[in-house]
């Protein structure tokens, strides 16, 4: 048999692709991470069985058992399901447990899912990217790495938006860098916290403030002039100047 390394997206099931919704209704084990939604996990058959390696500060499975879990339940021969939240590949270490399936000799296959960094921003009426406000975006980590934030200093740029995964921890360094690379203390910030889920709570600050907002995980943080609109708020004043 093959384990399918399903996204689960951002949210509530039904933010599934049809193709994982239809994969975690007929897998007969499913490993699932902490961050999938209670909806999502309502698919699953009450015959399979369940497997819980989500990580908690504190408590948690380590990467290197839960790919030997998933190499074992691979070679068992039932339908098997990992799931994690949004798209396993990006920040969800779905590359690392494909390698260790590969190296054991277990086939696989992929099923993307939403992927939270780009999706979850929409929940409160952000783009990502708009025209005449910001050219592009950057996606990434905000777990330290050798006591620093990633570089963040490097990564300032009026012209971008960045979004930041896993940063609440870490905000006030990361607000303090990216102001030494040149943004300005006013840049506007929003977080969303749990989106698309029924406790979303979505908070807008800048990055003087960033770090003493009360905010909470799972969140993701929206660095940038987008951050500062709302599509969801018919109020809200678009750019209308061109590149």
């Amino acid at each position: 048999m093959t384990v399918q390394l399903v996204g689960a997206g951002p949210g509530e099931a039904d933010l599934l692709t049809v193709r994982a919704a239809r994969a975690i209704a007929a897998a007969e084990v499913v490993v699932f991470d902490r961050l999938v939604d209670r909806s999502v996990l309502d698919l699953i058959s009450p015959m399979a069985d369940r497997h819980d390696v989500g990580k908690t500060p504190g408590q948690s499975s380590s990467q290197e058992a839960t790919n030997e879990l998933l190499i074992e339940l691979g070679r068992s021969g039932r339908r098997v399901v990992r799931l994690k939240g949004g798209d396993p590949f990006v920040f969800g270490r779905g590359g690392e447990e494909a390698l260790a399936l590969t190296s054991a000799g277990v086939a696989f296959e992929i099923i993307p899912g939403l992927s939270s960094s780009l999706s979850g921003p929409l929940a409160a009426g952000i783009p990502v990217t708009h025209r005449g406000i910001s050219r592009g975006v950057t996606i990434v980590t905000g777990h330290l790495i050798d006591g620093e934030c990633n570089s963040f200093v490097r990564l300032a740029n009026p012209e971008l938006t960045l979004v930041v995964l896993m940063g609440v921890a870490h905000r006030a360094e990361i607000a303090r860098q990216l102001v030494l690379g040149g943004l300005t203390p006013d840049t506007p910030v929003a977080v969303i916290e749990r989106a698309y889920t029924a406790s979303q709570r979505t908070v807008r600050t800048t990055l003087q403030r960033l770090g003493n907002t009360d905010i909470a995980n799972p969140a993701i943080i929206v660095i940038g002039a987008v951050a500062a609109m709302s599509l969801n708020d018919i109020t809200t004043e678009l750019a209308t100047a061109a590149w």
